[in-house]
């Protein structure tokens, strides 16, 4: 049985894995690349291997650097079964809507990686539902189990029995592995033990600050907002980091810890991820289940407003200060965030908070670099505006929470893990820590590689 990775190696996107067994190939994810440009050209090249021979993909979640080339896979003929969780494929299909439509404005690109709204939910028939925690016989040689991996709503860290040429052989995916306790999502779940491991290393080599830390942040931030009169902008993806943080500012509000300010949620994105998210209650942690049972909206609450339509978002710049805007996207390289930074950010009395990661190449990590002057919309910005991050709101595990999760792989203990979906130096140190802890093979995956497991 081989195994080869044609995305997310030695960098943080575009992951897709691909396993050849004696009888079937198959894929796990199938994500774009991402960086400075909404869709890098690397996702305009061909795939390495063939589409049509594909008998199947497993989804580990719905973020697009794990699902946004499943459009082009389908384009080029790929015919079969999508394994994903119900909130992973509505969350999908989603996001996959929204990348169509921004791709679709730009004709320069492939058309192969755009679906318009009748192939989207042509795509959507050949997802079939995995439920957490059971066993699925995919054929007669393939058995898969789902586990949360607290992420985010709907996603997976995925158990692959496979019998292959008559012996059995056991291959973990991480997918991505969640920063716990998150709100509202369920704590990462855990797998005993496996032959063969592939674990992401967003954050290998880093620990993250703890979120009490990073809640004080941001409240104090909304206070000093209010005293200078300034903006605080807070760039949210649209999908889990949206949910969390209005999460927690409705519980500031409720307890009154922070001042009366206008608040602004400019992310349509992010407004129907929260429908979804609202249909999936039975995925929600014990606290936020019982917010919910006595009637708490957590997601909107006193002073916030939700800006669907362009003209309403455009008049969140003419209301007068203070004020909050979270908005789209959470790198910076798209969205409605993009129109906020730009008016406000040569205002020294601009606060923006990073709290996601910022992939190399987009204009968040320019930010999160420390870049005085940076291009918006082909215009160049002097950036006087407080720029701040904090890695404790990330929805990946950090270096400490990854090695746990291997380290609970014993049963058996695997006799090679495959470190992808880092940054080379990420990679490296979560590979050299690990060395210390475990007797496995410990490789970086390499792209197109053929491994043998």
């Amino acid at each position: 049985m081989n195994i080869s990775f044609h995305g997310a190696c030695e960098e943080v996107t575009g992951s897709c894995t691909l396993v050849k067994t004696d009888k079937y190939k198959f894929l796990v994810d199938c994500g774009s690349f991402q960086g400075e440009q909404f869709s890098s050209n690397k996702n305009t090249e061909k795939f390495a291997f063939n589409p049509e021979e594909i008998d199947f993909v497993l989804l580990t979640h719905s973020h697009l650097d794990h699902c946004g080339r499943l459009p082009k896979l389908v384009n080029n003929g790929f015919k079969g079964k999508i394994y994903a969780t119900l909130a992973t494929k509505e969350i999908t299909k989603l996001i996959l809507e929204d990348a169509s439509r921004i791709m679709s404005e730009n004709m320069k690109l492939n058309r192969d990686l755009v679906m318009d709204q009748k192939e989207i939910e042509a795509l959507m028939t050949q997802f079939e539902n995995v439920n957490y925690d059971s066993e699925l016989q995919i054929n007669d040689d393939i058995k898969i189990t789902y586990k949360d991996a607290g992420h985010i709503l709907g996603s997976a860290s995925i158990m692959i029995n496979i019998n292959d040429s008559g012996v059995n052989k056991k291959i973990i995916f991480s997918g991505d592995l969640g920063n716990p306790p998150t709100p509202i999502i369920r704590d990462t779940e855990f797998f005993d033990g496996a032959d063969a491991v592939i674990i992401e290393s967003t954050y290998g080599g880093l620990i993250h600050e703890d979120r009490v830390i990073g809640e004080k942040a941001i409240r104090d931030a909304i206070i000093e907002t209010v005293k200078t009169n300034g903006v605080l902008i807070i760039p949210v993806f649209a999908v889990e980091r949206s949910q969390e943080i209005l999460y927690m500012l409705n519980e500031m509000v409720d307890k009154n810890l922070i001042p009366r300010v206008n608040m602004f949620f400019d992310s349509p994105m992010g407004i129907r991820a929260v429908n979804i998210y609202k249909r999936y209650t039975n995925l929600y942690d014990e606290k936020a289940k019982n917010l919910v049972l006595s009637g708490d909206d957590i997601y909107l609450f006193k002073n916030m407003e939700y800006t669907l339509d362009k003209q309403a978002s455009k008049k969140i710049n003419s209301t007068h200060a203070p004020k909050i805007i979270l908005a789209g996207s959470g790198m910076c390289n798209g969205g409605r965030v993009i129109y906020h930074l730009k008016f406000n950010l040569e205002n020294p009395k601009t606060h923006v908070m990073l709290l996601s990661y910022q992939a190399k190449g987009t204009l968040g990590r320019k930010l999160f670099d420390g870049e005085k002057k940076v291009i918006i919309e082909d215009e160049p910005i002097e950036v006087r505006a407080k720029i701040s991050t904090y890695g404790c709101f990330s929805a990946h595990a950090d270096n400490d929470k990854l090695i746990n999760w291997v380290m609970k792989l014993q049963n058996p203990a695997p006799s090679n893990i495959f470190i992808n979906h880092g940054e080379p130096d990420k990679s490296e140190e979560l590979l050299n820590n690990l060395k210390s802890k475990t007797s496995s093979n410990i490789q970086i995956a390499k792209h197109d590689i053929d491994y043998e497991i």
